[in-house]
């Protein structure tokens, strides 16, 4: 196999500029989506429905797209970057769409569609690295994307403070005909530009290798194309799932069943408890939904610091350990929520929890390394990019019912929940046996979203 050349530090940056457009809509939608059914009217213990878009279209198109775009080449688009801009165009158009949405359906299909998008855009993302970059280089394109999650997602929780620098109030004012605050329009349609112009950066910057051996690669084409193929390839990885991976699925279950709950009721819980605003009517829920995005900032700057430390903590500790302190921690960070309603508490515990969401981007994956095969690494990043969207859907189908009754009718206990599943999955990290390497660990964290 002919080795890949050592790239520029620019080049790999060039390569995973897009990444950011990604992570910036996905940090949009992480502050702002439960504020915009608020204002459609929906009721709070209907919201995680509403966001059930993300993980059913996680779980139906990353294996697919994984598994298609291996097999995908042609000379002028190459293999994953057609599917960087079809992604990128459907997230583009729901974006420009959705503030101007009339009622609650609207709202909530045009979510579906921005999430497919996003989704069919991540996929190959990751595969990248792996396409363009040797060995040795990895661990820096990781890095790299790492940064993109931490600085995208820091900037669209920012925005709402950074908006009026350039003269656009932020105030509840709204259009004629809508329900939705002018500011939050700017939002959605910034964040279209954005994820169009960050991947064409990518699209025109960077050129994809073609296949080693072009001749067996069509072979394998004609005879293992198309998508029957690509749902066959499927069934026999999860048959032959390896023993490591089939361990991880308890720490996943509980992070991942948890996790929802804080981008569904963060704001709301901050507008409530710290800006006695628990409608959107009430004086005071839009500062709520600001500062939301300003405690989304602190967790993602949480999530950059623990990425340079990770490796250290990883040479000294098992994998294991580690992530289950992260997991502990960001635990913690929930259930300090409780000591105060004051809104600094929320951006400290906030803090807390981006130490943990740091691990969680990339603790699992080192422990699953060694224990997928090479060959098969697209169609396992697929199938276990489900064990992240099962457990959403069903925190998202079961919470609902806990809403009103265990959960007191109050966002904050929900925050409470996530922090007691978050305990749950550091516990499980001691169930997972992982095989002895010599190798350095790659750490791919940049993994955010669904």
């Amino acid at each position: 196999m002919q080795q890949k050349p050592t790239l520029s530090f620019w080049q790999i940056w060039n390569m995973s500029f897009g990444f950011f457009g990604l992570q910036y809509n996905f940090g949009l939608q992480q502050f702002i989506m439960s504020p915009v059914f608020r204002y459609l009217g929906a009721d709070e213990s209907k919201i995680p429905v509403l966001w059930l878009a993300g993980p059913v279209t996680g779980l139906l198109i990353q294996p697919l797209i994984g598994a298609i775009s291996d097999r995908t080449w042609s000379p002028r688009w190459g293999r994953r970057k057609p599917f960087f801009l079809i992604g990128a165009l459907l997230s583009s158009i729901a974006l420009i769409l959705m503030p101007n949405s009339k009622t609650l359906w609207m709202a909530a299909g045009l979510m579906w569609m921005m999430d497919a998008g996003l989704n069919v855009t991540m996929e190959p993302f990751r595969a990248f690295i792996g396409d363009k970059l040797n060995a040795t280089q990895r661990t820096l394109g990781f890095a790299v994307q790492s940064f993109f999650v931490g600085f995208g997602q820091i900037l669209a929780s920012m925005m709402a403070y950074i908006l009026p620098l350039f003269g656009i109030a932020m105030t509840a004012t709204v259009a004629s005909g809508s329900s939705i605050p002018e500011y939050v329009h700017y939002l959605f349609y910034i964040g279209s530009f954005v994820i169009i112009a960050a991947v064409l950066w990518t699209v025109y910057t960077t050129k994809e290798y073609p296949p080693a051996d072009m001749a067996e690669f069509e072979r394998m084409k004609r005879e293992s194309g198309g998508f029957a193929h690509a749902f066959a390839e499927i069934k026999d990885a999860l048959v032959e799932m390896p023993t490591t991976m089939r361990q991880l699925w308890w720490v996943k279950f509980f992070t991942w069943y948890g996790l929802p709950l804080m981008w569904q009721y963060l704001s709301l819980a901050i507008s409530r408890h710290a800006f006695n605003a628990p409608t959107p009517q009430s004086p005071g829920f839009d500062e709520g939904s600001k500062w939301g995005g300003l405690c989304f900032a602190a967790f993602n700057v949480g999530c950059i610091v623990v990425a340079f430390l990770i490796p250290t903590l990883s040479r000294r500790l098992s994998k294991q350990a580690v992530h289950a302190t992260f997991l502990t921690v960001a635990g913690l960070g929930f259930l300090s929520m409780l000591l105060s309603n004051d809104k600094y508490i929320f951006t400290f515990g906030m803090l807390l929890v981006g130490f943990g969401w740091g691990s969680i981007l990339s603790m699992p994956y080192v422990m699953l390394a060694d224990s997928v095969p090479p060959q098969r690494m697209g169609v396992y990043m697929g199938i276990f990019n489900g064990f992240i969207v099962v457990p959403q859907i069903i925190s998202m189908i079961t919470v609902p019912f806990l809403y009103d009754t265990i959960l007191g009718g109050d966002p904050r206990n929900a925050l409470v929940l996530c922090g007691v599943c978050l305990f749950l999955a550091a516990v499980s990290c001691f169930l997972v046996k992982t095989p002895k390497t010599t190798e350095t660990p790659v750490f791919p964290v940049g993994a955010g979203g669904h």
